[in-house]
């Protein structure tokens, strides 16, 4: 019997139930442990919210009475939503893995993964038909990766060809990889660079060639690193020197209040229902990129020099189909 099982007959025995049952009682009806016992009872109360409570006078566990809810059932679904979500794309990404080195390795994972998700008890059969995960402007990911991935785990300098896109000029650089970031469905190198002198980011899919050299990598400090490429908006890095007040109308608020646009952001609503919300920033490309998306809904209330890209950003379009 396996967890999912013994956690369904758990409820079962619980279900309707009005005198307690001690620990010996349901170790012997589940067939199991005194720890397996008390991690079921856990697993029933803190994730599927089942009011387990132990009655301390009989000295066992029943469900607690609620004449308002009535009985408590399991959930239809068990997985939290970031759970559902992992499953399905693991699910996903073995069924399309390619014969490779890893592949005899992860077949094993691939059967267990599509064991879990035809488990009679979690009603996930459905699953693969009825949820989406959908990437958006995700780009070929190139053919670097592997290199640049490589020297990152194995803490070692890079020379890299990159080929920028907002010059549209190809330069050679000696890095020291720091981390890989996945964002917005395409991959991003986090590195110091030596030529520059400073902490970069590369788009993995602009690096046309890339040697692993044998010294190794230069160290930056995790603090360094978070407070270089966190603290300001979007992936174009570097420290929040700016903060930008953004301010959307009454129907777009209902949207963008419930939104997740940087961990330092500060919202509030005004008295005429609009949302003002203020993000720190440092360079103004992607910000400006997802303020259009909003259109007429939105407005840059400060600072100046964002305000007015946003503005010529909107005339040079308007001219478009004047």
């Amino acid at each position: 019997m396996d967890k999912f099982d013994r956690i369904y007959d758990l409820h079962q025995i619980f279900a309707g139930r009005r005198v307690p049952l001690p620990v010996e009682a349901l170790m012997e009806r589940l067939g199991c442990s005194r720890p397996s016992v008390y991690r079921l009872i856990r697993l029933l109360r803190d994730h599927l919210n089942a009011p387990i409570e132990f009655d301390r006078e009989r000295g066992g566990y029943l469900y607690r009475q609620d004449a308002e809810t009535g009985p408590y059932e399991l959930p239809g679904l068990w997985f939290s939503a970031s759970e559902l979500q992992a499953l399905i794309v693991f699910e996903r990404l073995l069924e399309s893995l390619e014969s490779g080195l890893l592949a005899e390795h992860l077949r094993p994972l691939a059967v267990r993964v599509a064991a879990l998700v035809a488990h009679r008890r979690l009603g996930l059969s459905e699953a693969a038909a009825r949820i989406r995960i959908l990437g958006m402007a995700s780009r070929p990911l190139g053919e670097q990766f592997r290199r640049l991935a490589s020297a990152t785990l194995q803490r070692r300098r890079l020379r890299i060809a990159y080929r920028s896109r907002s010059r549209d000029e190809t330069t050679e650089r000696e890095i020291s990889p720091q981390r890989l970031v996945h964002y917005r469905d395409n991959w991003y190198l986090d590195a110091w660079c030596h030529r520059r002198k400073a902490l970069r980011s590369f788009s993995v899919d602009r690096v046309q060639t890339a040697v692993e050299l044998a010294t190794p990598a230069d160290e930056v400090p995790r603090p360094q690193l978070d407070e270089h490429f966190a603290s300001a908006y979007g992936i174009f890095a570097g420290k929040a020197n700016k903060t930008a007040m953004l301010r959307f109308t009454p129907e777009r608020a209902r949207w963008v209040a419930d939104e997740r646009w940087h961990p330092q952001q500060a919202g509030q609503f005004l008295t005429d229902g609009s949302y003002e919300l203020r993000i720190p920033y440092r360079d103004e490309r992607e910000l400006v990129m997802d303020i259009l998306r909003h259109g007429p809904e939105v407005e840059v209330v400060s600072p100046v020099p964002l305000r007015a890209a946003v503005a010529a950003q909107l005339a040079a379009a308007l001219k478009q189909y004047s």
